[in-house]
C-alpha cells in the first residue's frame, strides 16, 4: 500500500529541508575557496579546510584517512541506526537513559580513535596554545584569579595562552583541580572531556521528559547517541562544557516541574558554566524557554540565585566577569578576528554549526516548527535565539563547529519530530556526516 499524499508530501519536504542544509555547507566551502583561493593552511582568514577549523590530509584532495577504530565506528552505527530507535522505545526510562550515555561515550571514542590514541585523544589538549600547557605554571590559584584579567590581553611578557586567555577562568581551573587531585596530562584530560561531554545524550532527554514529552524524549535518544558533533566533543574543551551546560538545564527543568531545590542546583551549575566560556551566557535563552515552558516563575527565581552565588564567589576571589569578558573582545580583535571577515563568516558559521549537528537539523525544526505548541519546540527556539545572537555579535567567526556545541546538541532533538518510518533513514545520515568530517578531514579538535 503507497503511503498517503500528505504523508508523500511531508517526506518530501524532509529531505528539501535536509538538502538545504547540504547545500548551505557546499556554499560555505564554495565562498572559501572564492575568498581564499590559495586554502591557506592554519588558523588565518580562513580554516585549511574551511569553513570547518582543520586541514584537507592532502592539500587539494579529498583522500580519507583511517584507523583500526574505523571499522567498529562503522560497525557500532550500524547497530544504533537499526536497533537504537526501538531500544529508545522498549527499554524502562532509566535504562534508556544508561543505554544514551553508554552509547555516546562509545560513539565519540571510537571517532576519535579512528585518529589512534595519541593523536585522536591524548594530544589534542596539550598544544602550545591550550589549558595545559599553563597548568603547570599555576602554583597559587588565588594568585591566578586575582591577576587573571590582567593578563587577557596579548603583547605584553606575561600574557594567557589563547585559550586560557578567551575563556574565564573556571575553564583553566577544571584542568588544574584534575592535575592536583592526580589526573594530570593530556590522556586523562581528554577522557574528561568526553566523558563529560556524553551526558549531554542524558540531559537532553531529562528535559525534554521533565517538560512532559517523554514519548519525544525517547524519539531524540539515537540522534543524541549518533551526534556528529561528537567528533568536536571528542576532544575538546568545549565538549566538556557542553555536559555541564546540559546538566544544568536538565536540573532547572527537574525544579521548575518538581522540587525546587533542583532549581538552585540547577542555576548553580549554569552559573559555573558562564565562568568556563563568555558565550554560554545565551544558555539563558534556554533556560528562560524551560522556565515559560513549564510556567513556574519560583524556579527561574531560585535558580538565578543559585547563579549569581556563583558570580559572587568568583567576585570575591578576584575575578569579575564583566571586565574579563571587555578584554577578551579586546584581545580578539588584537588578533585572529580582524582576518576574518564578517561578512562571510556570518552565514558560513551556521554551515560550520550544520556539519555539527547534521542534515536532521532541517527537517526535524521544520517539523518541530509546524507543532509549536510543546515544551521541547520552546527549548529549540531558545537554542535558535542563542546561536542567532551569538552569530549576529561576531564574536564567533568561525571554530564555531565546537564553540556551539553546547547549543548544537538541542537542537539536533528535533529530530524527534521526525515521524518513525523515516527516523532510521535520518539516523544514517547523520552517522555518515561524522564519519565523513572525521575521516576525509584532519580536524584541529
Amino acid at each position: 500500500m503507497s503511503a498517503p499524499p500528505a504523508t508523500r508530501h511531508g517526506h518530501r519536504a524532509d529531505v528539501v529541508a535536509g538538502c538545504v542544509v547540504v547545500l548551505l555547507v557546499a556554499a560555505a566551502v564554495a565562498g572559501c575557496l572564492w575568498w581564499n583561493p590559495g586554502r591557506r593552511l592554519g588558523p588565518g582568514a580562513f580554516a585549511g579546510a574551511g569553513p570547518r577549523f582543520g586541514e584537507w590530509p592532502v592539500l587539494g584532495t579529498l583522500l580519507p584517512h583511517a584507523g583500526p577504530a574505523t571499522v567498529t565506528t562503522v560497525l557500532f552505527a550500524v547497530a544504533v541506526v537499526f536497533y537504537g530507535p526501538g531500544l529508545a522505545e522498549r527499554l524502562p526510562w532509566h535504562r534508556a537513559l544508561a543505554a544514551a550515555y553508554g552509547g555516546a561515550v562509545a560513539w565519540t571514542f571510537s571517532l576519535a580513535l579512528i585518529d589512534g590514541w595519541q593523536t585522536g585523544i591524548a594530544g589534542r589538549l596539550t598544544a602550545s596554545g591550550e589549558y595545559l600547557a599553563e597548568v603547570p605554571h599555576i602554583t597559587d590559584i588565588g594568585v591566578m584569579l586575582r591577576t587573571f584579567t590582567g593578563r587577557i590581553l596579548d603583547f605584553q611578557p606575561d600574557s594567557w595562552p589563547t585559550h586560557v586567555s578567551g575563556h574565564p577562568p573556571a575553564a583553566t581551573l577544571v584542568f588544574v583541580w584534575l592535575d592536583r587531585i592526580g589526573l594530570g596530562g593530556g590522556g586523562i584530560a581528554g577522557v574528561v572531556c568526553i566523558l563529560a561531554g556524553a551526558a549531554a545524550a542524558v540531559a537532553v532527554p531529562v528535559t525534554i521528559s521533565a517538560l512532559g514529552h517523554r514519548d519525544l524524549a525517547r524519539a531524540a535518544i539515537p540522534f543524541l547517541v549518533l551526534f556528529p558533533g561528537a567528533v568536536w566533543v571528542g576532544v575538546s574543551a568545549d565538549g566538556l562544557f557542553t555536559g555541564v551546560t546540559t546538566t544544568g538545564i536538565a536540573l532547572l527543568a527537574l525544579g521548575a516541574t518538581g522540587r525546587l531545590a533542583w532549581a538552585v542546583a540547577g542555576g548553580v551549575v549554569l552559573g559555573f558554566g558562564i565562568f568556563l566560556s563568555y558565550g554560554l551566557v545565551l544558555l539563558g535563552a534556554i533556560a528562560l524557554a524551560v522556565v515559560l515552558a513549564a510556567r513556574r516563575w519560583a524556579a527561574l527565581a531560585l535558580a538565578l540565585a543559585g547563579a549569581l552565588a556563583v558570580v559572587l564567589v568568583f567576585a570575591a576571589a578576584g575575578f569579575w566577569w564583566p571586565a574579563g569578558y571587555h578584554l577578551v573582545v579586546e584581545r580578539y580583535y588584537q588578533g585572529i578576528a580582524t582576518q576574518r571577515p564578517y561578512g562571510y563568516w556570518v552565514w558560513a558559521d551556521l554551515a560550520c554549526l550544520a556539519l555539527a549537528t547534521g542534515p536532521v537539523a532541517g527537517p526535524g525544526l521544520r517539523r518541530a516548527w509546524l507543532s509549536r505548541r510543546t515544551g521541547l519546540t520552546a527549548v529549540l527556539a531558545g537554542a535558535a535565539v542563542a546561536v542567532l545572537a551569538s552569530d549576529v555579535s561576531g564574536l564567533s567567526k568561525a571554530e564555531v563547529e565546537r564553540i556551539w556545541l553546547p547549543f548544537g546538541v538541542w537542537l539536533v532533538a528535533a529530530a524527534a519530530f521526525l515521524p518513525c518510518s523515516s527516523r532510521r533513514w535520518w539516523l544514517a545520515a547523520q552517522a555518515v556526516t561524522a564519519l565523513a568530517v572525521n575521516s576525509i578531514l584532519v580536524t584541529n579538535w
